[in-house]
This record gives C-alpha cells, structure tokens and sequence, in this order.
C-alpha cells in the first residue's frame, strides 16, 4: 500500500565511534546502513514487537535491497540522527526511506526494501496482520487506508 505523509519520520540518535571509520577518520560506507538497521530495529520495537519473540513465532526480516546516496561524511564522536519512515506495505514487505544527518546536515539518505520469510526456511511469508496494521498507522508511515 502506498502511502501520504502522515508524521515526522522515526528518529534514532547514535554516535560515531572508533569502530565505524576508516583510515581516513571517517564513517566506512557501510556502517551507514548498519545505524539504518538499528532505527528500523527500534521501529520495530517502539510499535511493540521484539525480534526474539517475532523469530520463536517463525518471521524474521530480511533487506531485500538497499539504494543509498551519500552527501557528506561523517566523523569520529558525531552524534547522528537516523530516521525511518515506512513508505510502503506489501503482503510479505516493507518499503523504508531512511536518512543519517547530523546537526540537520544530510549525510546519506536511502530506501530499504525488507522482506517478511519464515524463520526456519527463509522462505517468503506474510507479515503478521496485528504487525501489519501497526507499519501502516503508525505516525511514521507515509501510509493512509
């Protein structure tokens, strides 16, 4: 399902350490989908539902695809903010645009496409209605009925 904006995006706060740069001193491209993977994992969380008990349940959540720009870098001891916005609900998916700025300067942007599968054979399943339900009304969804 489509979607019109309904509120701000999800926001995660995180810090650059050591660990996420490179020999330059700056953030590894990588590691920006790694603080993306942490907001949308919040996400989850703030709406409810907690991994673990999600896998006992067999679902798991796998990114199908990632396209990501980056604008600027970031370095050691930024404090970042990460958002996650749904744009998209799909019967075994969910579509999210994601951002990483810093002092409200753009760093990278991106969509996520993460699929819904089975816990013990990877395979594609439909995401728990109750689950469901919760992504599109959400004020972080870009999603109305």
């Amino acid at each position: 399902m489509r979607v019109e904006r309904s509120g701000p995006p999800f926001e995660l706060k995180a810090r650059v350490y050591f660990e996420d740069t490179d020999a330059g001193g700056i953030v590894y491209y990588v590691n920006y989908l790694k603080f993306m993977e942490r907001a949308r994992t919040e996400l989850v969380r703030t709406l409810g539902f907690d991994q673990s008990a999600l896998q006992r349940e067999n679902v798991i959540f796998v990114v199908h695809s990632v396209t990501a720009r980056y604008h600027a870098p970031a370095r050691l001891d930024d404090e970042l903010v990460v958002t996650a916005t749904v744009l998209e609900t799909k019967r075994a998916s969910i579509r999210f645009r994601q951002s990483v700025t810093r002092a409200g300067e753009l760093l990278c942007e991106g969509e996520v496409l993460v699929a819904c599968v089975s816990a013990d054979r990877y395979r594609p399943r439909a995401i728990p209605e109750g689950m469901r339900a919760a992504f599109e009304s959400s004020k972080w969804a870009e999603i109305n009925g």
